[in-house]
């Protein structure tokens, strides 16, 4: 949870406040799974996502299912984007490009030092015996980050970190090279092969590091 995050729960109602990370944690989310999810009736929790889509920040979608109606979705709007750290677009582009008309290669030279700089900073606490031990602290630093981020282990899919959100996303749009060098910051931290990849759906976005021993 970002600090910020942490000080607006204090003048938030506290079910809003849970069921606005809960969703921001997924790729949407059905009230029967947020009340499972936050130990409350089914009725309460619907009231609650009623309220909040009136005021604009939840909107619904359909997920399809293999058998069966589609099931409705709770996802959160572009109303609530204030409250997830991005970094400032225009200005970080502007002084890439300009970086980029000087020597062509420059603004993934700039890139690659910033994430540099970050695995040496970040490896001071992404310690531990294990990779497992090392990517649940791994995705603790980067949840306080701000990228919504979850370290799962299933022994049909294994072991990997999900995130939710991407506060340079922008920066990845355009070059295409920060996924290879993201990745390759989460091998050396946590010594293991990293295969990244990302899912979109309903413009939803999930990325996804699966990780395995080297």
């Amino acid at each position: 949870m970002t600090p910020y995050l942490k000080i607006l729960k204090n003048f938030s109602k506290p079910h809003w406040f849970e069921i606005i990370n809960l969703i921001k944690s997924s790729q949407g989310m059905s009230v029967g799974e947020l009340s499972e999810a936050m130990g409350m009736s089914y009725m309460g929790v619907k009231k609650h996502c009623i309220a909040m889509q009136k005021l604009g920040y939840l909107d619904t979608w359909r997920r399809p299912k293999d058998v069966g109606r589609p099931e409705k979705l709770y996802r959160i709007t572009q109303k609530l984007d204030p409250l997830f750290p991005r970094i400032e677009d225009d200005v970080t582009l502007s002084l890439l490009d300009a970086a980029a008309q000087l020597d062509r290669n420059a603004a993934e030279k700039l890139l690659f030092a910033f994430f540099r700089n970050q695995t040496e900073k970040i490896a001071k606490v992404v310690t531990g015996n294990s990779v497992q031990e090392r990517a649940e602290r791994l995705a603790d630093v980067r949840l306080k980050m701000g990228y919504f981020s979850k370290c799962t282990y299933s022994e049909e899919e294994g072991l990997r970190i999900e995130e939710f959100h991407n506060p340079l996303r922008s920066l990845f749009e355009k070059y295409s090279t920060m996924e290879r060098i993201e990745a390759q910051m989460f091998e050396r931290l946590l010594g293991a092969r990293v295969v990244r990849s990302e899912d979109s759906s309903s413009g939803l976005n999930r990325y996804r590091f699966d990780l395995s021993p080297r």
